[in-house]
């Protein structure tokens, strides 16, 4: 696996969950300052979060830190930095110009602490970013883009997510990322805890209309969304068999063993679906 598929969100303020996050199973961990944060503690969760990056085990899951985008961005941009994440989550991303100004701070705080580049995932969970999706997904430091769903619903007026009320956005950061030739996005979060076959049968929808990888809020979640990620059994072999003929056709057009046509763009496909396997 080339690329974390599954990204798990842990609150700010709970530091007895750090350790336990990164052997749950998931690929990487999400510190969230944002969302999952009471006003009240976020100077204490940073202190926390802080602490914990700089004595973790760096040959572990890598740990992504989602920012505040107010007045605590540089304060959380500033420990995120120094302490050593492997990545920012940008929530509330509008506009190329906030990447930019979040890229001019990074460069300072990197060259200040001697730390490497940066990168970060923007969220979008306005109809201004929504708007501005494919300037957004070009931007700097942008390593894939995400949607935050419920925030994006109650911006735009439409009615709790339950079907297909945000399949045109879903399908826009698809298409912004694959012209900003980025990796996929990837899929959002959900409340569903306590329904797997749910969870897993959304994960799946959610792969077919071009996400890659899938955002969980709770380790019960990790399973059914590699379940829903993964392709089948059918579908490896299928993809093998493309591979193998495409390459004995010396990367050329081919056909596979039942005889269909094989070009680049269904190689493409065949790798996405194996970068799938765990």
């Amino acid at each position: 696996m080339s690329s974390p598929l599954v990204y798990l969100y842990v609150p700010g303020d709970r530091p007895e969950r750090f350790g336990k996050a990164t052997t749950s199973g998931t690929d990487a961990v999400v510190l969230d300052l944002e969302d999952a944060v009471p006003v009240a503690a976020k100077d204490s969760a940073r202190i926390a979060v802080g602490t914990w990056l700089e004595k973790r085990d760096r040959a572990g899951v890598p740990t992504w830190v989602r920012v505040n985008p107010g007045a605590e961005l540089l304060d959380d941009l500033t420990m995120a930095v120094r302490c050593g994440a492997d990545g920012i989550w940008l929530p509330k991303c509008d506009d190329r110009a906030t990447l930019d100004r979040v890229d001019r701070m990074l460069t300072d705080l990197e060259a200040a602490e001697g730390r490497p580049r940066t990168p970060v995932s923007p969220l979008i969970e306005t109809g201004a970013g929504l708007v501005n999706a494919p300037a957004i997904a070009s931007g700097p430091r942008v390593e894939f883009v995400q949607i935050g769903e419920v925030d994006l619903a109650a911006d735009l007026g439409v009615s709790a997510v339950v079907g297909d009320e945000l399949l045109w956005a879903r399908s826009h950061v698809v298409a912004a990322s694959a012209a900003a030739r980025i990796r996929p996005p990837l899929a959002a979060a959900s409340p569903v805890i306590d329904d797997p076959a749910s969870f897993e049968t959304e994960t799946r929808q959610l792969t077919g209309l071009g996400f890659f990888g899938r955002a969980c809020i709770h380790p019960r979640q990790i399973v059914s969304a590699r379940s829903g990620l993964a392709p089948t059994a059918a579908e490896v072999d299928a993809a093998l068999d493309v591979l193998a003929a495409f390459d004995a056709a010396g990367l050329g057009a081919a056909t596979d063993s039942a005889g269909r046509l094989i070009d680049e763009a269904v190689a493409r496909i065949a790798r996405r679906t194996l970068a799938r396997r765990f």
